[in-house]
């Protein structure tokens, strides 16, 4: 893909890669096969058990007869996504980082952007790439790497996002710390994680699945969205209620996160302000009270609860 070699980089020792795939600094070659390049070192056995869980439902996966244009007009359902195409520049290079399937990958990549979709799942990698050919779109590229030494180009990208990944790992502050490098200075981190409380529901509707073999979980929009469609179904139900490693965390929590690893904290969406409906998802918000904070994230039970609990926070890299 056209712009790729510049922001990949050899998972071993970080040098930059050719054209060719092959490393500049150990000689180390590398393969794409089906669109998707290995960048991948064997991983310790906690990842190995996530990545072999989402080999066997690849998520989020694609509709029957989806079309560039289907996948838009789904993604622009959601006032977020929405917010995040805006708030990146026509030029930016991007990485989404546990890009799963790649649909948001393909949802930014138009004008000029170069996107990076990362994953350690290949079965779900190869997903995005036969999309991504079929749709005529020659500036995204797939790669297979652990975040734990991953094969992507350190200070690279204008843009890092990572959406419901990080909880998936053994330890989610050490993953961020990984994270953050890859930002260049002044760059964006966009981080998307479960919220402790906003996700009681589905751990509720968790212990009710168990007790009837998952077939009674009543309150899921998306599973009852997807019930034509047995295997994007399958993937949910399993991705949410029987997914072997998952953490939860608190707005405090990743605040200290972004302070330690020298990141300007910028926003949370949704908002931990009343009233607070930003324009621009990379702005900074303003000011809030510990209250107000406190009672907007119980709110949040009701709201993002329906669909995970999954809440994001931005902040730009010093």
């Amino acid at each position: 893909m056209r712009g790729a070699e510049e922001l990949v980089a050899c998972p071993a020792c970080r040098a930059p890669l050719s054209a060719e795939w092959g490393c500049t600094g150990c000689g180390a070659l590398y393969l794409e096969t089906e669109g998707v390049l290995n960048l991948r070192l064997p991983s310790d056995d906690r990842t190995e058990v996530v990545r072999r869980f989402y080999e066997t439902a690849p998520f989020p996966g694609y509709p029957p007869s989806e079309t560039l244009e289907t996948l838009h007009l789904r993604a622009d359902r959601s006032p977020f996504s929405r917010l995040l195409d805006r708030a990146i520049p026509a030029d930016a290079r991007v990485v989404d980082v546990g890009c799963g399937s790649g649909q948001m990958c393909l949802y930014l990549a138009h004008a000029d952007r170069v996107i990076i979709g990362a994953d350690v799942a290949r079965a779900s990698l190869r997903l995005g790439a036969a999309a991504a050919f079929r749709f005529g779109l020659d500036r995204v590229q797939f790669v297979e790497t652990d975040l734990r030494q991953p094969g992507l180009m350190a200070r690279a990208f204008d843009v890092v996002y990572s959406s419901g990944v990080l909880h998936h790992t053994a330890d989610p502050r050490a993953a961020f710390a990984q994270l953050v490098p890859l930002a260049r200075p002044g760059g964006i981190i966009v981080l998307g994680l479960y919220h402790w409380l906003a996700r009681l529901p589905t751990r509720a509707r968790r212990v009710l699945g168990r007790l009837s073999g998952f077939r009674f979980l009543p309150g899921d929009p998306i599973l009852a969205d997807r019930a034509t469609d047995p295997a994007r179904r399958t993937a949910w139900l399993r991705d949410q209620y029987q997914h072997p490693e998952e953490h939860r965390h608190s707005f405090p929590e990743v605040r200290r996160w972004f302070n330690e690893e020298r990141v300007t904290y910028l926003r949370s969406y949704p908002s931990v302000m009343w009233d607070d409906e930003p324009d621009d998802l990379f702005s900074p918000a303003a000011d809030h009270w510990v209250l107000e904070r406190w009672l907007r994230q119980v709110g949040w039970m009701g709201t993002l609860g329906r669909e995970g609990g999954l809440f994001f926070m931005v902040g730009r890299r010093a």
